[in-house]
């Protein structure tokens, strides 16, 4: 095992989007940290970070909490204002 240093940090990130995340962590029995921390260095070396077993447990989840942002809505949303 190599050692590592983590920090908090506060990230903003779309609501169904954080709840899918949330439920996927929860299936996969990590935290939702670990679980961004993972799919960032798959993307970082071009790989993808899923099997496709759990590419359809991410498919039923986004389904359950109505996620229908696709990577290409990445760089064409805007935030609202909330209340």
């Amino acid at each position: 095992m190599r050692k590592i240093e983590r920090i908090q940090t506060g990230l903003r990130l779309e609501k169904r989007l954080l709840k899918t995340l949330k439920a996927l962590a929860e299936h996969l029995d990590i935290s939702t940290a670990e679980l961004v921390e993972a799919m960032a260095l798959h993307a970082f070396e071009g790989k993808a970070p899923f099997s496709p077993e759990t590419r359809a447990k991410i498919d039923m989840l986004r389904q359950v909490y109505d996620l229908d942002l696709t990577a290409a809505d990445s760089h064409a949303t805007h935030e609202t204002d909330t209340e």
